[in-house]
């Protein structure tokens, strides 16, 4: 069952245009990559999924709510079966990261002090972070930990749907590696669908079932990394040779 479907988008910046007709769908339960060169709009994509930045024509449905004619109530409600990894954590800087992965709970439920409390150090350990490391601010920790701490906001509220911009950039290899087998196991502990913008070629190997390769404004190449590799095509030998 497809959960996103993304029918003839159409994304312009003034004269620019970005997108001339993407279409794509992601089924309930993979890892979807969003592939493709520099400045194509991948990351654009993924924030209109999010519903941070318009699209200008055709359609974007994400758990059967069209996003373009959604109300206001109904994308509140939306944007909480969700959860968002930005490329840099987007972590608050003047909160610690105990406060950083409560507030979406803070925000939008009416569970007590307590209750958060236990759901925060649940989701420390989680993502492989030790509660002990709860009280320090983003400036404290590493790059590897504020991506597993984003991560830990990401899933506050038990989102059935996960969106990760760039998850494994600016990490060492070893980080890297880790963060995906993370991801995957995740994937499989909760249930969710996660959709990555990637340009780590090892990521994309470790941990996408489905891939879109965008180019020229438009999905070229869309299915398993097995059928979009085997494309006799120059542009996919080189993209696939240049992000080894």
């Amino acid at each position: 069952m497809a959960l996103i479907e993304v029918k003839n988008v159409q994304t312009v910046f003034g004269s620019k245009v970005v997108h001339n007709g993407l279409n794509l769908h992601i089924n309930e339960g993979e890892i979807y990559g969003l592939l493709g060169p520099s400045g194509c709009g991948k990351t654009t994509l993924l924030r209109e999924m999010v519903m941070l930045q318009e699209f200008h024509g055709g359609s974007i449905e994400v758990l059967g709510k069209k996003i373009e004619s959604i109300s206001e109530r109904d994308a509140q409600e939306l944007r909480q079966r969700w959860g968002v990894l930005f490329q840099f954590g987007a972590l608050f800087s003047s909160l610690t990261i105990a406060e950083n992965i409560a507030l979406p709970l803070k925000e939008y439920t009416k569970l007590s002090k307590d209750m958060i409390e236990t759901i925060v150090k649940f989701k420390i350990k989680l993502v492989g972070l030790q509660y002990s490391d709860a009280h320090l601010y983003p400036s404290e920790i590493s790059g590897g930990m504020k991506k597993k701490a984003g991560l830990a906001r990401a899933l506050a509220m038990d989102p059935k749907l996960l969106f990760l911009d760039e998850p494994t950039s600016g990490l060492d290899p070893i980080s890297a590696r880790e963060f995906d087998r993370l991801i995957l196991q995740l994937r499989d502990m909760l249930g969710l669908t996660i959709v990555m913008v990637s340009h780590d070629l090892q990521s994309i190997y470790d941990t996408l079932d489905r891939v879109a390769i965008i180019d020229n404004k438009k999905i070229a190449y869309e299915g398993t990394l097995d059928e979009v590799t085997s494309v006799k095509s120059d542009f996919i030998q080189t993209f696939f040779k240049e992000h080894a």
